[in-house]
């Protein structure tokens, strides 16, 4: 049993030693405070309808600005990030169709969710009577805004964190606690007049700086749309099957990438180059136990199987695949959502 923290600066003191014995890579804390400008630029975005299908996101959208509404008497926001970059490089050449490099290894919310349980617990420890709760990407909780308030990085203009030591490869999390600790300054933002990501975007997702239309974003066609593709989608995918790179991939911040020292992020062959042919066919069972641990389950089978037949690299077998698939009622249904990545 750890004995409690005499003072708040010992207590963080303690917090960033445990973090980096857990391989977090950065941490940081903000005092909670209303922002008011979170609300009013979530409120735009939801009435402009580039939430797309996600209707919760919609869902109570002051208690996602409000952090008291979702832990009574929080007084901290802590940040952690952990790199998830890596020297490896998408298969190109054997003319596979693409996973979003966060899907190349472990389910980062297993992976962060385990180390931010084990810091909350520190954390009930060393300030008895205190509470203590952690999210990632899964709680209403507007991690990035947070995580730039922890002087952890910024939000870049393509709607992604980024960071100076590892760009944009990094997953977020977060602890809400009551318990007062000293807090960092707030990172600046080191986007300069760079538009690359706007201008390399196929879909034009990035309607202005800073702000994604998920109406024309690939990555959410690719995993969080329910159902078949709306007629003129399929052709817009650029062989994604799940999730897009592109407005990463051309960030010049991401040219300091650093592979990661999570061993749970070390690639998968599979995720790199996947064998889709196999993919096409699983079952639901199979489906299940290939992708237990992989974001790629986020998707589910018959997301998956349409992304796959829908990129299919010959147009008579795409159409044939087609007319002989029809998508079970849950990819039917819109309101089925999984818990899972906020870009």
């Amino acid at each position: 049993m750890e004995t409690p923290a005499s003072t708040p600066e010992k207590l963080r003191e303690r917090l960033l030693v445990a973090a980096r014995d857990l391989g977090i890579d950065r941490l940081g804390v903000a005092r909670v405070q209303t922002v008011e400008s979170d609300r009013e630029r979530l409120l735009d975005w939801l009435t402009r309808g580039y939430h797309a299908g996600m209707a919760w996101i919609s869902r109570d959208p002051d208690r996602r600005t409000e952090i008291n509404r979702v832990l009574p008497g929080a007084r901290s926001v802590i940040s952690i990030a952990i790199n998830y970059g890596t020297d490896v490089c998408p298969c190109e050449d054997c003319g596979a169709l693409k996973v979003s490099r966060y899907a190349w290894g472990e389910d980062y919310h297993r992976v962060l969710g385990r180390k931010l349980k084990a810091l909350t617990e520190l954390l009930d420890q060393w300030a008895p009577g205190s509470k203590s709760i952690c999210y990632v990407d899964t709680g209403p909780v507007m991690e990035k805004a947070w995580a730039q308030r922890a002087g952890l990085g910024w939000i870049g203009k393509n709607g992604n964190f980024l960071t100076r030591s590892f760009g944009s490869w990094v997953f977020l999390g977060e602890i809400l606690t009551t318990i007062e600790l000293p807090a960092d300054e707030c990172h600046s933002d080191f986007c300069g007049s760079c538009t690359r990501c706007i201008e390399s975007c196929p879909t034009n997702a990035i309607s202005e700086p800073y702000v994604v239309d998920a109406q024309k974003c690939i990555a959410y066609w690719t995993i969080e749309h329910r159902g078949e593709f709306p007629e003129g989608i399929a052709e817009t995918l650029d062989g994604w099957i799940f999730g897009c790179d592109i407005c990463q991939d051309v960030c010049p911040w991401n040219s300091f990438e650093q592979p990661t020292r999570e061993p749970a992020f070390t690639p998968r062959p599979d995720a790199v180059c996947p064998p889709v042919d196999r993919w096409a066919t699983l079952s639901e069972d199979e489906f299940q136990h290939e992708f237990a641990d992989s974001a790629i389950k986020r998707v589910g089978r018959d997301g998956l199987v349409r992304n796959i037949r829908s990129q299919s690299q010959d147009p008579l077998e795409s159409v044939l695949r087609i007319l002989d698939w029809k998508p079970s009622e849950d990819l039917q249904d819109e309101d089925v959502t999984l818990d899972g990545k906020d870009r």
